[in-house]
């Protein structure tokens, strides 16, 4: 397998990352267990989680995901894994407020704050890629930088990244880190599948002219491009019950993924992974960690059963052939993601 580092740092990654949203709301910790045992023993030693998780957030169960992860972490050895985390911002209201006892900035008080919160749900006294989960809209970011270059100087966390940024954001962010001379976000964890490619443009050549590593996360759509709501229009998912959500972002979301654009190009996608011998998953992960600025591309679970088509994209490059009829399917349907 080939193991990849994460823009300047020292974190040699496998292509595969194991993400955990759905711990303590989608699959109990039993379950949760036997899904990072499996992808671990296939390989897999990057492990992401967050602060907020379980998805949908909620008061009442933010943090359990990361104490699941935690218990889980104390029967392996610690230098094996690269473990990844996240401190939650503002989000221009995306997530259900109030976040874990108030947290909803990027500010140095939170941020050091949220630190201890996760080092101790999750074991450990550092995480190696700390980043944050969406853009403040508040707190200016050099006040933020300033609070992660803390952490690093401290010894609690190895390097930084950022989450759900465009690429101006993210080079603001660098250009306070050069001239203030802190420490660097590494990383940039995006939505980032067949059915959006809009950090294929601008995104792309940030990360390869500044050399950071964006870490494609969603590859899957949702779930859309399973083809499950090709198969079955009702069927259970994320986006079937945001569509009845009473959270309008969350109503947006699915819209923008579950539509009868992005149904008619998953039904070619589903033909052209049919044609090449590939379960249309495996086919769909396999493109997104191609590129050569993705690091690890994160895959999710709910059973230890559903890891084996995703698992396998470790191991597939996708031919020439195969990838032309998928941009031409892109460029023939053209969906609203671009």
């Amino acid at each position: 397998m080939e193991y990849r580092y994460i823009g300047r740092s020292g974190l040699r990654v496998s292509p595969i990352c194991m993400g955990t949203m759905t711990f303590a709301s989608q699959c109990d910790e039993k379950e949760a267990f036997a899904i990072m045992d499996k992808a671990y023993e296939a390989g897999v030693n990057f492990f992401d989680t967050a602060e907020l998780y379980p998805v949908p957030p909620s008061e009442k169960l933010a943090g359990r995901t990361e104490e699941i992860v935690g218990r889980w972490l104390a029967t392996k050895p610690r230098d094996r894994i690269i473990l990844a985390s996240k401190v939650a911002g503002a989000a221009s209201g995306w997530f259900v407020p109030p976040i874990r006892h108030g947290l909803t900035s990027i500010d140095r008080f939170h941020i050091e704050r949220a630190i201890e919160g996760s080092l101790k749900r999750l074991g450990t006294d550092y995480i190696d890629l700390y980043q944050m989960h969406w853009p403040d809209t508040v707190v200016p970011i050099e006040e933020s930088m300033r609070a992660f270059d803390a952490l690093v100087q401290s010894g609690k966390v190895r390097y930084i990244g950022t989450s759900n940024d465009t690429a101006r954001g993210t080079m603001k962010s660098l250009m306070v880190s050069k001239y203030e001379r802190l420490a660097r976000f590494e990383s940039i964890q995006n939505n980032f599948s067949l059915l959006n490619r809009r950090d294929l443009t601008e995104i792309g050549a940030l990360c390869r002219e500044e050399k950071i590593s964006l870490l494609p996360y969603s590859p899957l759509a949702g779930g859309v491009l399973s083809g499950k709501y090709n198969q079955h229009p009702d069927a259970a998912g994320r986006f079937s019950d945001y569509i009845r959500s009473p959270n309008q972002r969350q109503r947006l979301m699915a819209s923008r993924f579950l539509n009868d654009k992005t149904l008619a190009s998953t039904q070619e996608y589903l033909r052209i992974a049919h044609e090449a011998g590939l379960d249309p998953v495996t086919m769909a992960i396999a493109w997104s960690k191609q590129f050569d600025f993705v690091a690890s591309t994160i895959i999710g679970a709910t059973s230890a059963a559903q890891l084996d088509a995703s698992l396998a994209a470790m191991d597939v490059t996708l031919g020439g052939e195969i990838l032309q009829k998928l941009d031409e399917v892109h460029a023939k349907i053209l969906y609203p993601m671009g």
